[in-house]
């Protein structure tokens, strides 16, 4: 424990500069957009009083870098700004809407992972047999059909044709099936290739080979030494992925009209609400890191080497 605890403090540490960067990057984009951003939010009727107004108001008339330090004074209060057209605390705003945007990203992920662990194992297993070519058809095409297409399909048979799930909205479990399965099914397919191409490399090293000469039940072979080494590179994926399903969440949560960030972003950007959008995005950033950090803290959980 002691030598786990000084190596994931370690990790942190190597972590603070990059959420250095993302709050910096972040920071940087309302002056990376062409033209005046205070012009595009009034239009292009305002007066020249009223921008000189909203830029004071938002100390845009500042010099760059005491706009920098006051931004980074906001981020370490918890202060974000204020959204132009909800008129409300853009930390607020975020709070309220980023748990729905985690459960749908972490069910999207369960459902994923149901799928492509039992999924690789046994095409690995049955390499080169009917199971392994009918799991590979599948999971072909689940990267062949993108999100913004599956989605409408599943609208229109499950909750259309059928009426067994809502089509929108969010509150129970579910809201939450048609969502997840069309964000889940491309990661799905991805895990199920890289387990089995795993499980494939750890079956055919010594140790398993040892494991069977001592007698071992091919289950006890299977599940208890090969999975394990085989799960560090998926967990690997999973940690990487974990943002692509972030992304993912602003088309999916605009296709079924979820209240997640990810619409909230669609709306920031499509009034022209920076700071909001600025706080969207920070959010979104945030969460990748810290996810990597905890995959990094769990791969020396899972392997005592990487520990060592």
């Amino acid at each position: 424990m002691p030598r786990l605890l000084k190596a994931t403090l370690m990790r942190l540490v190597w972590t603070l500069p990059v959420l250095w960067l993302v709050v910096s990057v972040v920071f940087l984009l309302i002056h990376l957009v062409p033209g005046d951003p205070v012009e595009q939010m009034l239009g292009e009727g305002a007066r020249p009083a009223d921008i000189a107004a909203l830029r004071h108001a938002y100390g845009l008339d500042r010099p760059l870098g005491v706009q920098y330090v006051r931004y980074w004074n906001g981020v370490l209060h918890g202060d974000l700004g204020q959204s132009i057209r909800l008129n409300d605390s853009v930390t607020h705003l975020v709070l309220t809407r980023y748990p729905y945007t985690v459960e749908l990203t972490a069910a999207a992920l369960v459902f994923a992972m149901l799928l492509a662990i039992p999924g690789g194992i046994a095409a690995a297993v049955r390499r080169g047999r009917l199971r392994d070519h009918v799991i590979g058809v599948v999971s072909l095409l689940g990267l062949s059909i993108p999100a913004f297409a599956l989605g409408p399909i599943l609208i229109v048979l499950v909750s259309i044709k059928l009426g067994w799930l809502p089509v929108s909205g969010a509150g129970d479990w579910q809201h939450l099936v048609l969502p997840a399965v069309t964000m889940g099914s491309a990661l799905a397919a991805i895990l199920t290739r890289m387990v089995r191409t795993s499980m494939l490399e750890e079956l055919g090293q010594d140790y398993i080979r040892t494991a069977r000469a001592k007698g071992l039940p091919e289950r006890v072979v299977v599940y208890k030494h090969a999975l394990r080494n085989a799960m560090i590179p998926v967990m690997t994926l999973i940690g990487l992925q974990f943002g692509v399903l972030l992304a993912g969440a602003i088309v999916t949560e605009t296709i079924f009209s979820s209240p997640g960030i990810g619409r909230l972003t669609v709306s920031a950007i499509s009034n022209r609400d920076y700071p909001l959008l600025q706080g969207c995005i920070l959010a979104i950033g945030l969460t990748y890191v810290l996810v990597n950090l905890a995959t990094d803290v769990l791969y020396m959980v899972v392997n005592p080497r990487i520990r060592d």
